[in-house]
């Protein structure tokens, strides 16, 4: 991908830029706030936005731009970390079930719905009780069940382009099928992969927020979107900032994830 075909895109473009901003804002947090995301002050309890705290303070004076920017760090890790493992396995495995078929499709497939009759949060909820909340619970259960998504679209792409000629012909001309799927279904079903990837990923973000709203995300005193959320709905009729400013944040992140999605996936049609 050229930059002048970046250019041309102006959702992808967008989407990036916007990102960007807060992948910067969050790691140089420590020189762009003055204030520590730990720190407080009982003498500036709910202060409103002002030219000192610019999104106000907490109910125990803490500086809520810090925490959200602390918490930008630890939401964006997460839901990228979360993603690795689930988008290699689930590519892995939906090319296997889309080139061999037969009974590699039937065993994928069982195990597939295994996985989908677990309600999700339920799934998380154990995966916290055995292991305590925070990150490792997520990224177990991101472990277990994120590759399904992935899976299905792959293995749709596979069967698909397994009935093309040209898959025939490396066939034909003796081409072991370890390297047909490397070689040329990887390729073709990747940028596909990473349109899902995206909107996955937004998903992911708000199971993670949802989580620390429900108290069995990251645990303090890390702060999280989702943990700042629930502490502030107690206020939100007379210090709407606390909640407000972290929704705010993921609902910028989502949107930038999906202008880079839509991006792509404009790109990789040839519009």
């Amino acid at each position: 991908m050229t930059l002048k075909r970046l250019l041309k895109t102006p959702s992808l473009l967008a989407g990036t830029v916007m990102l960007l901003l807060l992948v910067c804002a969050a790691f140089l947090a420590p020189y762009i706030s003055p204030y520590d995301y730990t720190r407080q002050d009982l003498f500036a309890v709910l202060q409103p936005p002002s030219a000192v705290h610019l999104m106000g303070t907490d109910q125990l004076g803490r500086d809520v731009c810090t925490r959200l920017l602390y918490a930008a760090r630890t939401d964006l890790k997460v839901m990228v970390l979360a993603e690795i493992v689930p988008f290699c396995t689930g590519i892995f495995l939906g090319m296997l079930a889309g080139y061999y078929g037969k009974w590699v499709d039937t065993v994928i497939t069982f195990f597939t719905d295994i996985f989908i009759a677990f309600p999700f949060y339920l799934t998380v909820i154990i995966i916290a009780f055995v292991t305590g909340s925070g990150e490792h619970g997520i990224y177990i259960t991101f472990m277990l069940v994120g590759w399904i998504v992935f899976a299905k679209v792959v293995k749709g792409l596979s069967s698909a382009l397994c009935s093309e000629e040209w898959i025939a012909a490396c066939k034909t001309i003796g081409l072991p099928g370890y390297r047909i799927i490397w070689g040329h279904l990887f390729v073709n079903v990747l940028p596909q992969a990473v349109i899902v990837l995206m909107t996955d990923m937004v998903s992911l973000l708000v199971t993670v927020v949802t989580l620390g709203f429900l108290g069995i995300g990251i645990a303090p005193p890390v702060p999280d979107w989702g943990t700042m959320i629930s502490d502030g709905k107690t206020f939100i009729a007379t210090s709407w900032w606390l909640s407000v400013m972290p929704g705010c944040a993921v609902v910028y992140t989502g949107i930038a994830l999906s202008l880079i999605g839509d991006g792509l996936a404009d790109i990789w049609r040839g519009k």
